[in-house]
């Protein structure tokens, strides 16, 4: 179940406001000047992969944090829901967060190890673009018991956000539509996610998150 959620704040990352609108831009750097399609699938999987082993080191940390603080499991849960909150709340604008915002981009990536390096790079400069699910993603893997599950966590997260990363890239001239659609609703979108963020910190903060996995696990 935990998976689960955190494959889904990764699939909201992908289209929160200010990644959506650049994913154009990205793509024509992993074509590199050439339209072929192999080497933008290629490209993207390989930026895929950088921004996991980032994350997913993130998550190996949080995970070992969260392990050492076993003894002190429900101030943990009261600390990491309260922040999950405050994401929430940002996402819905009533607390203002200056730095979950935009990001920049780059130059055309030449090779495949390029494109690895750059997802790397890129994970540090998307942090502020959708720092609300990858931070909510981090305190779940703070609040784990070991640092497998947070690493695994922040795997998952990665996967939810380079999945449909690598899909886009090579059905981008045919998801015009549906982009359009996701820019025009974001205000709704926007609702959803915020509360969804608030929902999931109050069950981490009142200890109900956890019950509720162990009756799925």
């Amino acid at each position: 179940m935990q998976y689960a959620i955190t494959f889904l704040e990764g699939i909201i990352s992908f289209i929160s406001p200010c990644m959506l609108p650049m994913l154009p831009i990205y793509i024509s750097y992993f074509a590199g000047g050439s339209g072929s399609k192999h080497r933008v699938l290629l490209r993207s999987i390989c930026f895929v992969l950088g921004f996991t082993a980032t994350f997913s080191l993130l998550g190996l940390f949080a995970g070992t944090l969260g392990s050492m603080l076993t003894q002190h499991q429900t101030t943990v849960n009261i600390v990491t829901g309260i922040i999950v909150v405050v994401f929430g709340l940002s996402y819905l604008d009533v607390i203002k967060l200056p730095f979950f915002k935009g990001m920049q981009g780059g130059r055309k990536i030449e090779s495949a190890f390029s494109a690895f390096i750059f997802g790397m790079i890129y994970s540090i400069s998307l942090t502020p673009c959708v720092g609300a699910f990858l931070g909510s993603a981090l305190m779940m893997a703070s609040s784990s018991s070991t640092a497998l599950t947070g690493f695994l966590l922040l795997i998952t997260y990665s996967l939810g956000l380079g999945i449909p990363f690598i899909i886009s890239a090579v059905l981008i001239d045919k998801l015009n539509s549906a982009f359009n659609f996701i820019k025009q609703h974001y205000k709704v979108i926007n609702l959803i996610c915020g509360i969804f963020l608030i929902v999931v910190g109050l069950m981490m903060a009142f200890g109900l998150l956890g019950k509720l996995l162990a009756i799925f696990a």
